[in-house]
């Protein structure tokens, strides 16, 4: 059973599968990791505006930096930082509001002891704040590197790229559960004293 009308795996999946079928039809095919990149070269771009640069190839104006990064892809993050307001970064910003409305509508609501620190954490390293802060920040950093250094984060490859059967997607789902299933049994391992 599910508390306060939270949905189970089926139900999220069929959601999920329908807003990739949607993306795939509509626009371009999920993912989020890119974004960030993005939003790094608009803020690297307000200190330093020769970031992105506009020369003229062929009589065309084209985008381009001097950074390898920002400009691999025909310079994607260049164009993208240049005309923030893409199908990319609204996707993200609706993510996050998708998840404020969902909590001011009924969603699952955590409870005064929960706020800072999840049960689920709790009940293996303890009720401290910091030190939950502490690793979420730290997993969010190295998860966000592994993503751009695999070319794209479990958005981009797991519902979008197996979806289209991309040998790189495959590998990268093979890569993160080889990882992540002994990583999660080792963390949250019974301790001495503890559940």
């Amino acid at each position: 059973m599910y508390p306060d009308g939270e949905w189970n795996w089926l139900k999220g999946g069929i959601a999920l599968a329908a807003v990739a079928i949607a993306a795939f039809l509509l626009v371009k095919p999920i993912g989020v990791s890119t974004q960030f990149a993005v939003v790094d070269t608009m803020i690297w771009k307000t200190l330093d505006p020769n970031i992105v640069q506009k020369k003229e190839v062929n009589g065309k104006e084209v985008l381009t930096s001097p950074n390898a990064y920002i400009n691999k892809s025909h310079a994607a993050y260049a164009r993208a930082a240049e005309h923030p307001l893409n199908y990319g970064l609204i996707f993200v910003l609706a993510m996050i509001g998708g998840a404020f409305v969902s909590l001011l509508t009924g969603g699952p609501k955590p409870t005064e002891h929960e706020k800072d620190v999840p049960e689920g954490f709790s009940r293996y390293f303890g009720h401290n704040k910091a030190l939950r802060y502490t690793l979420a920040f730290i997993g969010g950093v190295l998860t966000l590197y592994g993503a751009r250094l695999a070319g794209g984060c479990t958005s981009g490859h797991m519902i979008s790229g197996i979806s289209q059967t991309a040998v790189s997607s495959l590998l990268f789902a093979a890569g993160v559960f080889i990882t992540a299933i002994p990583t999660a049994i080792w963390l949250y391992r019974k301790r001495k004293g503890g559940a």
